[in-house]
């Protein structure tokens, strides 16, 4: 949902009535996550992507049926077997999509919108299955929860699951009671976490900095490029970064009081005044990935003044360098998709090969941490 929110914003600001498709279940190789949706108005734009194109039009379908009736929908998408022109996926996985009818001026929607665009957490528990009405809706927050499921037990336990995940920042399915009741498998709930997007802090105010912030906020990182040089370090280099801050690298890190395993670090000041004080702040935060630009002789002669410095074997395990995968990369453009090609194949557990020389599944369970 979060990729199409400014969209979404405008609609629920304008009034405008909406069917909203949401990927609540995946089975095998799929081309999106639960979580994805797409939107149809009444007028017909269609925003978002459940497939990346191959069921769009059958959910567009029953997207304009839910839009007629009000009612919720959930339809699974599968294998289209041996007929070249049934709908499904040809992947060869399935997805389960909910598609429920908004008016976002009296909907739990408009609260998740408004909580995202504030960057304040947010989960939405949706009833997917079981006995509960399909599509009820409630929201909890760190203040409270709004909206019901239908019974009060069921929405103080459908809250507590919620806020567990939302703690996590996962989004799953979940199963309870219709009374909330635990172990057990009545009613089936997805609960979708919405956290503020996890931190990409870049260090040194170079050109491959303005090519890595502008790969992180592609990726939705809310981007920081720090640096001490005030000739450099003007935002007017970095118009991709969420912020630009002048101070001295280690004094910024360990003033961060919001560094989790979601956040990256990408040290690309190449220079040892910088980067050694830097570098041990950095290894003693909860940071998922620290990456670290230079040659391997430049690393060598690093990790032996961090070594001087009290560094621990442990500690310099952590650091990525040469930073980004083997691409063959040369400006800072290609560099930067190098770094986030390493940064992604840690989020979800890849190989770093080529697809076409690897069998097996292409889709994996996303790693713990490193989801922005």
């Amino acid at each position: 949902m979060r990729e199409i929110l400014p969209q979404l914003t405008e609609l629920a600001g304008s009034g405008t009535p909406l069917a909203l498709a949401t990927v609540v279940g995946v089975r095998g190789s799929a081309p999106r996550q639960p979580g994805a949706v797409l939107a149809v108005t009444p007028e017909g734009r269609v925003i978002g992507s459940v497939s990346g194109g191959c069921v769009e039009s059958a959910v567009y379908e029953a997207a304009t049926e839910v839009l007629a009736t009000g009612r919720a929908q959930l339809h699974t998408y599968g294998i289209s077997d041996d007929d070249a022109f049934a709908v499904g996926l040809t992947c060869g996985g399935s997805l389960q999509v909910l598609i429920r009818a908004y008016d976002p001026r009296r909907e739990e929607l408009a609260r998740v919108l408004d909580a995202v665009d504030r960057g304040e957490p947010v989960a939405l528990a949706t009833v997917v299955g079981g006995a509960a009405a399909l599509g009820a809706q409630l929201t909890a927050t760190a203040g409270g929860t709004q909206g019901t499921l239908g019974d009060p037990e069921l929405d103080r336990a459908a809250a507590d699951e919620a806020r567990g995940l939302l703690a996590q920042g996962t989004t799953a399915v979940r199963h309870i009671g219709a009374r909330g009741q635990r172990r057990r498998d009545e009613v089936t709930l997805f609960v979708q976490a919405f956290r503020p997007p996890a931190r990409m802090l870049v260090f040194g105010a170079i050109d491959y900095a303005a090519a890595t912030a502008r790969m992180g906020a592609f990726l939705g990182y809310r981007v920081t490029v720090c640096d001490a040089r005030p000739a450099f370090v003007t935002p007017d280099r970095f118009p991709d970064a969420d912020e630009v801050v002048r101070a001295w690298p280690h004094e910024y890190l360990t003033r961060q009081t919001d560094i989790d395993e979601r956040t990256v670090v990408c040290v690309l000041t190449h220079d040892p005044k910088f980067d050694v004080p830097l570098l041990l702040a950095a290894v003693r935060t909860r940071a998922g990935y620290i990456g670290v630009m230079g040659s391997r002789r430049t690393h060598r002669e690093r990790t032996g003044r961090l070594r001087a410095a009290g560094a621990t074997q442990a500690e310099l395990a952590r650091l990525a360098s040469p930073i980004g995968l083997d691409l063959g990369a040369r400006t800072p453009e290609e560099t930067a998709v190098s770094i986030a090609a390493e940064i992604i194949s840690l989020r979800w557990g890849g190989t770093g090969r080529r697809l076409a020389a690897l069998t097996g599944d292409i889709h994996r369970a996303a790693a713990p941490g490193l989801i922005p």
